[in-house]
């Protein structure tokens, strides 16, 4: 019984496009966290963890962070389900307020473009940061054919550079590694993964 539950929940959440852009996403982040077996792994709006439960295997432990209840539910039943020993979950928003939490890399994987104030977010990751730590976004690229009031429309690496390098961040690395159709607001887009040091 208690599976269907669970497998009902996921699938509210994880729809077939999700996943498959989970595995871009995963390939491309796991070169990241080459050598980081002792290191701690904060994943920043993780959602249901199709990330980040997917790079539990490369780091010392994982937190999954989100605002959402109901996406951490599914989390959390994903690491019951798959006894999966390093991974926990939190419900906190960091636009609100942040943890005492410290953390030696921070995903934020197709996050930033829901976050209105991108230079206080980036703020804020970077003072739960531990010193030498690495932040790794992976997001849109510009793209101007989207225009959503909630939304920001991708990102420019210059103009995101530049915030990085506001907030403190150096050693900021970036690059466009996918293109896909239909993969933002039913746009065919590009997405960058951008790696910063702290």
């Amino acid at each position: 019984m208690e599976n269907n539950v669970f497998e009902q929940m996921a699938k509210r959440y994880d729809t077939e496009e999700r996943m498959e852009l989970a595995k871009v996403i995963v390939k491309e982040v796991r070169s990241e966290l080459r050598n980081s077996k002792s290191k701690s792994l904060l994943d920043y709006g993780s959602g249901t963890g199709l990330v980040s439960l997917e790079l539990s295997d490369l780091v010392a432990s994982t937190l999954l962070v989100d605002s959402s209840e109901q996406m951490l539910e599914v989390a959390k039943a994903k690491i019951s389900h798959n006894g999966i020993p390093n991974a926990e979950v939190l419900y906190s928003d960091f636009t609100q307020e942040t943890p005492a939490l410290k953390a030696d890399i921070i995903l934020m994987s197709l996050v930033l473009l829901h976050i209105p104030d991108t230079k206080k977010i980036l703020q804020q990751l970077f003072n739960v940061l531990n010193d030498g730590g690495k932040l790794i976004i992976v997001d849109f690229d510009k793209n101007n054919k989207i225009d959503h009031p909630k939304v920001h429309n991708g990102f420019s690496h210059e103009e995101l550079k530049k915030r990085l390098a506001e907030v403190g961040f150096k050693s900021i690395e970036m690059k466009t590694f996918h293109h896909g159709n239909h993969i933002f607001m039913k746009q065919d887009a590009s997405m960058f993964i951008a790696s910063s040091l702290k």
